[in-house]
């Protein structure tokens, strides 16, 4: 295998990010951003974001979650508890998450600790899942090296015949994460490479501090 890619090259010229027009909040601009790109109609899911823990092996590990609430407090996604996610952030819950919205030519990068949520807000987010979704964390010990594809079906066939007439209750190993971030990187393609960076700092009076970066 060998691939040459050095042709794959685009031009960013759709938008410029100047302070002059920055709130002083991070999450004013996050808003301003998400609700843009959702506008477009042209990111299938637009909540879609990296996230990237260390690893007990002392690795990064870096992959795709859903973001389903954001506010001044933080950015909140749900998962299995007990997986290899979990066990990371339990171990050291400094993370980063990003989100690439190509068709404004934009990431923003986040850096924030990771904590668990109030087991209400994870049993109120539980109870609006499809239910396929709520047997589908029972039924998956995520993380963990299974036999086959099989034991997954059948053990969802199982939980469908028990749980058929029942409500099924919130995993006890599954739940929410509130991010809660100490740094906004938002970043936005210009020309020739000369891409603009700015970087929200929270300092240690809890004030944001504003500052450009170099492309």
């Amino acid at each position: 295998m060998n691939r040459d890619l050095t042709n794959y090259r685009k031009s960013y010229e759709k938008s410029f990010l100047e302070e002059e027009n920055l709130s002083d909040s991070p999450f004013q601009l996050f808003s301003e951003w998400f609700k843009e790109v959702e506008e477009t109609g042209s990111v299938e899911e637009v909540n879609a974001m990296t996230i990237t823990t260390s690893g007990l092996d002392g690795f990064p590990k870096s992959r795709i979650v859903l973001l389903k609430h954001f506010d001044e407090e933080g950015l909140i996604f749900y998962t299995n508890y007990d997986s290899e996610k979990g066990r990371a952030i339990a171990s050291n819950n400094k993370v980063c998450l990003s989100f690439f919205w190509p068709n404004l030519e934009r990431q923003v990068i986040i850096k924030g600790v990771a904590e668990k949520v109030e087991k209400e807000k994870s049993e109120t987010y539980f109870g609006s899942r499809p239910k396929g979704s709520q047997l589908g964390a029972w039924a998956s010990n995520q993380s963990e090296i299974i036999e086959s594809r099989e034991v997954l079906e059948d053990k969802l066939k199982s939980l469908e015949a028990e749980y058929k007439d029942k409500k099924i209750p919130k995993p006890p190993f599954w739940g929410g994460y509130c991010v809660k971030p100490v740094e906004f990187e938002f970043w936005q393609g210009r020309a020739n490479r000369l891409h603009d960076r700015i970087r929200f700092l929270l300092d240690n009076d809890n004030n944001w501090i504003i500052s450009r970066l170099s492309p």
